[in-house]
C-alpha cells in the first residue's frame, strides 16, 4: 500500500485512513500496539503482534512441546522436594 500523507491533530492524534485500518484489520476502539523503529512510527494490530510473537517462539519450541506443562511439571517436582 503506498504511503499516505495525514495531519497530526489537536493533542497528537493521528487519523489512520480508513484503507490502512482495514489492511490492519483494526477498527474503532481497538488496542493497537505502536513502536519507533528506525525514526519510523510502527502501528500494528494487537493480533498480529501476538502471532509474530508466537512464530518467533515456535521457531525455538518443538512442535508438541507445552513450555506451560513443562514449567507444571517443574513446580510440582520442586514441590514434592521441599
Amino acid at each position: 500500500m503506498p504511503a499516505q500523507r495525514v495531519r497530526i491533530i489537536e493533542g497528537g492524534k493521528l487519523i489512520i485512513p480508513a484503507s490502512m485500518r482495514r489492511e490492519l484489520g483494526i477498527g474503532t476502539g481497538d488496542t493497537v500496539l505502536v513502536d519507533v523503529e528506525d525514526g519510523e512510527l510502527r502501528v500494528r494490530s494487537l493480533s498480529k503482534a501476538i502471532a509474530r510473537a508466537q512464530a518467533i517462539l515456535r521457531r525455538h519450541v518443538p512442535e508438541g512441546v507445552s513450555l506451560t506443562d513443562d514449567l507444571i511439571a517443574d513446580r510440582r517436582r520442586e514441590a514434592q522436594r521441599e
